[in-house]
């Protein structure tokens, strides 16, 4: 049995000024960034959030733009499991312009417990 929850939306992007990325993202979520949270460094800058609501974090990356979510767990093998059980049952839905088979946990990254309250609102898992 292990526990996991939504715990930080990423936004990856491919650019060379992250300030400016995520001062964008900022004023299209409503959240400031917070240049003070112990995060906002080097290639990473972080959005003010509450701490009942998921983090959301900018960084800049080499690879195309995309979002990740990140689900916090206190079992990382077992978490990591349950979403490949998941992957191999996933598939898009007949008429959605493809019939072909989609591996969504490469959006998805599995970290250590992240925010405080844990396992408050988290998935039970046996």
């Amino acid at each position: 049995m292990h526990h996991s929850r939504l715990c930080a939306v990423l936004i990856d992007c491919k650019t060379a000024d992250v300030d400016e990325a995520a001062h964008f993202c900022a004023a299209a979520l409503g959240r400031p960034v917070d240049l003070d949270h112990p995060m906002s460094r080097d290639n990473y800058r972080m959005l003010a959030t509450p701490p009942d609501e998921p983090i959301v974090e900018i960084q800049r990356v080499e690879h195309e733009s995309r979002v990740h979510i990140d689900i916090e767990t206190d079992d990382i093998p077992a978490e990591v499991r349950h979403l490949e059980r998941l992957a191999r049952r996933w598939w898009i839905a007949p008429g959605a312009g493809s019939s072909c088979r989609r591996r969504p946990a490469s959006a998805f990254c599995v970290v250590r417990v992240q925010r405080p309250g844990f396992p408050k609102n988290a998935n039970r898992w046996d």
